[in-house]
Formats: C-alpha cells, structure tokens, sequence
C-alpha cells in the first residue's frame, strides 16, 4: 500500500503545474516569515525573557501587529480594486496572484502617533 507521502511525491514529480502550486505556496510563506523578521525585530526576533507574562504579553503584541497589517493591507487592496481604472487592467491571474502581505511602508523604527479618534481614509484619491 503507497502512503500519503509516496502519492504526494509521484504527484510532484508528475505534475508540473503541482510543482508550480507548491512553489507558490513555498513564496507566500517565505514572504510572510519576512515580513514577520521585519516587524518583530528586536532581539533578532527572539522573546529574551524568561517570564511567562512577559512572553505572553510579547506574543500578543505581535499577533495584533500581524493582524493590524493585514486589516490595513486588506483596506488598501479593497481601495485599489474599487478604483474602476484598475478594473480593465488587472487580468485574472493578476487578481490570483494578490498578495496582503506586503510591509515596505512600515517604519519599524521611531516614534508612533496614536490617535484612536481618527480614522484612516482608504479612499482617498490621488488628485
């Protein structure tokens, strides 16, 4: 009897369009795991205590960064994508190939100004 593991590589081996699917998959992690190093960088990305509630409180910070950029990066793209000049211009493997996880406008460094009365305008156009 083949295992699962077995199936999966005659699969690869056979299918140059599974390769490519799985290569994908492999970029978008990568990508992810980048912009995960950029944003958690201090102490190279390693939680240097050995406090539980520190770690705890290090851990969910993190997460509601990660959560934060991927709201925001969703607003962004939404934004884009209602733009009726872009709805001609993107073919579908454009549209397929959308990402949320990207992270070059982040300043990881500085000082931070928070203001939770007011909003960020998503649809704010070039003039």
């Amino acid at each position: 009897m083949l295992s699962i593991k077995t199936i999966l590589l005659c699969r690869y081996l056979r299918l140059e369009s599974f390769r490519r699917e799985i290569h994908e998959g492999l970029n978008v992690i990568e990508n992810w795991n980048s912009a995960n190093g950029f944003v958690f960088f201090g102490k190279g990305g390693e939680i240097a205590t050995n406090r539980v509630r520190d770690q705890e409180i290090a851990a969910l910070a993190f997460q509601l960064v990660q959560a934060s950029l991927v709201y925001v990066n969703t607003r962004m793209v939404q934004a884009v994508l209602n733009d009726p000049g872009w709805a001609d211009r993107l073919s579908s493997e454009d549209m397929r190939g959308l990402s949320l996880l990207f992270y070059m406008y982040i300043n990881p460094y500085g000082r931070f100004e928070l203001n939770l009365d007011e909003r960020i305008d998503f649809e704010r156009r070039a003039a």
